[in-house]
């Protein structure tokens, strides 16, 4: 797997500056850069299919599972609960690193869209409270995106919208977005399943 951008929102206060955070970053993108398809190959190549019909193209929850799997060996929680608010429940959180200098919080799209706002707000949120430290969200290229499920969150359509993120005044803390892309196409490899039916790649 590529990474083609790391777009950051907020880098600011001390947490920013700490070796816990430049660490943890660098366990992230190694985990991206080492997500391979097929399993083993030593990179990642997609099957060049448009996912916009139902049963075409490949899904994207087993290529998160894969990601969180390596981040998990190196001392990483998956699935973590959030709780940054009393009554309405936001979700667990794909990934949460916890240390002396701050929690860092990852999430991998798998949803459409509206859902990677979900994620960043919800990362936002945390931060405000002082809950994390650092919010990361990994999401596809247009390039791969068209690959994937249909109306599967991306960076293009995110874009309009990344001044509002980089305006809040958090003084302490880390916000991210992860550009991901394919390292080839290819249609001698197998389509990655969607739904429940991509855990046999796992």
């Amino acid at each position: 797997m590529k990474i083609i951008k790391i777009e950051t929102l907020i880098s600011r206060g001390s947490f920013a500056k700490t070796k816990f955070w430049a660490n943890a970053r660098k366990a992230i993108c190694t985990a991206i850069l080492a997500v391979d398809h097929p399993i083993g190959s030593g990179k990642f190549t997609i099957f060049p299919e448009s996912g916009k019909k139902r049963g075409k193209g490949n899904g994207v929850k087993p290529i998160k599972d894969l990601f969180v799997k390596k981040l998990v060996k190196s001392g990483w929680k998956s699935e973590e609960p959030l709780k940054i608010a009393s009554e309405a429940k936001p979700g667990k959180l794909d990934a949460v690193l916890y240390g002396k200098a701050g929690t860092i919080a990852v999430e991998w799209e798998t949803g459409n869209i509206s859902s990677s706002h979900r994620a960043l707000n919800k990362m936002v949120l945390g931060l405000m409270k002082g809950l994390i430290q650092a919010g990361i969200l990994i999401v596809p290229s247009r390039k791969l995106y068209k690959f994937l499920t249909d109306r599967i969150g991306n960076f293009t359509e995110l874009e309009p919208y990344l001044d509002v993120w980089k305006a809040l005044t958090i003084g302490d803390g880390v916000l991210e977005i992860i550009v991901i892309e394919h390292d080839a196409e290819s249609e001698s490899v197998p389509r990655i399943k969607k739904g429940t039916d991509g855990r046999a790649l796992i």
